[in-house]
């Protein structure tokens, strides 16, 4: 199978076996996200193909994650907020497109898509932490937007269930853990609420708490790394000053940490995970969000819930997206 992570900035492709080991060459091109649907749609399609030319047996078939409300049955992207098209100054992002069939039909091959973060989760409960065999995961990505996913094991719901189970939700929709409320009437986010999880955590709210610190005339090895240029800073220079013992770091990243933890303890509370999973770039920080993450949590989980659940970094924060795809493309047309 094929599997291709559709980003605001570029796509990327790869074919895999169905043990999550490549099977050919990865590929990436612009995405095309702003140009319209058609300029997007010859991204996939090039980047596909050039994935399928490269891969060592035939594919027969391709999943796509996309950030956005993904309605796989119907083949509709009903929400996506980074592709569209501008007119007359106006960004119009993308509301009910159809992506499945015109793209199948272009690269001769099936297509099933889903939201990037779900298909994150399946991808790493398949071939990361989840080992193909966790009760319940959960994924939660941090990024320039703060992603979620729920993948369940057939024993881990009351019914009939023969494979592992994504949380989609009635409308297709779910699991949009970011936008969980965390404080009402909190800091706004992209999505138009306030006080939700992903205004606290996401890569904007980590890079302004360092760099309003900085403003107060903290001193700090982030000044030196970015040599005065507070636009410069980012997370990962945060996470390198940290490694080196700056405080102002280790303060921003426990804050962040902090918040991070009570979306946790909420989700061990509702979903009962054996395994929290962290990914996206910003987990890289590792311990220094970590650890104020599982204080947090506990102070807000069911003890007998938070002492079943593992809350670790992910495994696959490189390749979550397009190994996801891949995975969901096994899931539909088989392994």
């Amino acid at each position: 199978m094929i599997g291709v992570d559709l980003g605001g900035t570029n796509v990327r492709a790869q074919a895999y076996f169905a043990d999550g080991s490549p099977a050919g060459e990865r590929f990436e091109n612009p995405s095309q996200a702003q140009e319209g649907t058609e300029k997007i749609l010859e991204a996939l399609v090039t980047t596909i193909n050039q994935a399928a030319t490269s891969a060592k047996q035939k594919p027969v078939g391709v999943g796509l994650a996309i950030p956005g409300h993904v309605d796989d049955d119907a083949g509709l992207v009903r929400w996506a907020p980074n592709f569209g098209h501008e007119v007359n100054g106006v960004f119009h992002y993308w509301q009910d497109v159809p992506i499945n069939a015109p793209l199948s039909s272009r690269v001769g091959m099936p297509v099933t898509m889903g939201n990037d973060a779900n298909c994150a989760a399946l991808g790493e409960y398949r071939f990361g932490s989840g080992k193909n065999s966790a009760k319940c995961l959960v994924v939660i990505t941090l990024g320039t937007g703060i992603g979620g996913g729920v993948v369940m094991s057939p024993d881990a719901v009351q019914g009939k269930a023969s494979s592992p189970l994504i949380l989609l939700g009635g409308n297709k929709g779910g699991a949009e853990l970011g936008h969980v409320t965390i404080q009402h009437g909190g800091l706004d986010c992209n999505a138009g609420t306030y006080g939700a999880l992903e205004a606290y955590c996401q890569r904007d709210s980590i890079i302004q708490r360092a760099v309003h610190r900085l403003r107060r005339g903290r001193q700090s090895l982030v000044r030196e790394l970015v040599e005065g240029d507070l636009s410069a800073v980012t997370p990962r220079l945060l996470s390198e000053a940290a490694e080196k013992g700056d405080e102002l770091a280790i303060e921003v990243f426990r804050e962040v940490g902090m918040y991070l933890g009570v979306g946790i303890g909420s989700f061990i509370n509702i979903f009962a995970p054996d395994t929290v999973a962290i990914g996206g770039q910003i987990s890289k920080a590792g311990k220094f969000i970590l650890g104020p993450a599982r204080e947090a949590a506990q102070n807000v989980a069911i003890p007998s819930l938070f002492s079943f659940a593992r809350i670790i970094p992910c495994e696959l924060i490189e390749d979550a997206g397009i190994l996801g795809g891949a995975a969901l493309a096994f899931e539909k047309f088989g392994s």
